[in-house]
């Protein structure tokens, strides 16, 4: 298995935005040393009560000035933000920055209020997003290149910098949807899901990607991702009083800002999946804020170093999944408790969990 850091930087009402990425700095140098795999973070817009991540590139940058072995970058750009070209040019500066160690999510963007402040029309994304997964193709390859797609139109473009890693960095995109899970098999695309997905409807989604992977004739596995809260303290007992109630709190931040309740505002979430056809995660998201059901149903992984790592070997088996991004730092969680759990998820549940294979 592999392991991620996981950021939303979530709004922290008793830090600056400079103080709270101070901290996801020091959160970052400690996995570092620790051995995580990876760090990655969101991008989103336009909510300040929720995520103070809105460049990631930015994060990307930061975080490999600070780190010398993690791989990281965006999980993922909002690719209909932004012009393909110049997003282009500035995937290549990042690698080469960072010295081959770039990892690239791509998404078309979950949230309408994301693109409306942009001026664009949030149900004409996926699309786009889809397509630029060959203009990275042509972008990286032979100097000039041209592309001439139905979305995306560029004519004899000479890249002053190329990526370091060859065609491009490894790619990404988390979806749960069949079709485009099949595309991206054939793309040799990564991909992944978050909590808010059953991961027993996921499973046999992902187990049609591997398949069709295979297919395709890539010599590698995929990564498959799982995204959740993660907290590890010297004994259960311990973690669930420090973690488990501000895990039920820790996505409260994705409810719209309006609404009279916090039952209004959940109901206003759940439209949004049920206009995206997402039944089976408006079903998950009505629980994520109990504290029980979220504990029973291993949502979180919140314990000692035995439980979260037993707990991750069964879920990356049911669930099809051979990388985890933990969240590490949700709600109020002092910073004391979260170096803590950072350390102890290092130096006892990956040692545990590294050379275990899922598939």
């Amino acid at each position: 298995m592999k392991f991620a850091h996981f950021a939303h930087v979530w709004n922290k009402p008793d830090m600056s935005p400079n103080e709270r990425y101070e901290q996801l700095w020091r959160e970052l140098i400690l996995c570092d040393e620790l051995g995580f795999d990876y760090g990655f973070c969101v991008e989103h817009h336009f909510t300040p009560h929720e995520s103070w991540m809105s460049a990631p590139s930015l994060y990307t940058v930061g975080a490999g000035a600070r780190t010398k072995n993690m791989r990281v970058g965006p999980m993922g750009y909002i690719v209909p933000l932004y012009h393909p070209l110049r997003l282009a040019e500035e995937i290549s500066v990042i690698d080469q920055m960072l010295n081959g160690r770039m990892e690239l999510g791509l998404v078309p963007g979950i949230n309408a209020k994301y693109f409306e402040p942009f001026g664009l029309d949030y149900d004409f994304r996926k699309s786009p997003t889809m397509e630029y997964l060959d203009y990275l193709t042509a972008a990286f390859g032979e100097q000039p290149f041209s592309f001439d797609g139905e979305h995306h139109q560029t004519k004899d473009a000479h890249l002053s910098v190329l990526p370091v890693q060859k065609p491009h960095p490894p790619l990404w995109m988390m979806s749960r949807d069949p079709e485009t899970l099949e595309l991206l098999a054939a793309k040799g695309v990564n991909t992944g899901n978050f909590l808010v997905f059953p991961r027993d409807v996921a499973a046999p989604r992902y187990l049609k990607y591997l398949e069709d992977w295979k297919k395709a004739g890539w010599d590698h596995k995929p990564n498959i991702a799982y995204a959740t809260t993660v907290y590890v303290d010297e004994s259960d007992d311990k973690a669930l009083e420090v973690a488990l109630h501000r895990a039920s709190r820790a996505y409260e931040g994705i409810l719209p800002a309006h609404g009279d309740t916090f039952e209004n505002r959940l109901e206003l979430l759940l439209e949004r999946f049920w206009e995206r056809g997402e039944d089976p995660a408006v079903a998950t998201i009505t629980k994520i804020f109990d504290p029980a059901y979220i504990l029973e149903n291993d949502l979180v992984f919140i314990g000692s170093p035995e439980t979260v790592a037993e707990k991750l070997h069964k879920a990356s088996r049911t669930g099809v999944f051979n990388t985890f991004m933990g969240e590490f730092n949700f709600a109020d969680l002092p910073e004391e408790d979260l170096m803590r759990s950072i350390r102890l998820f290092g130096e006892k549940v990956i040692p545990e969990l590294h050379d275990f294979e899922p598939y």
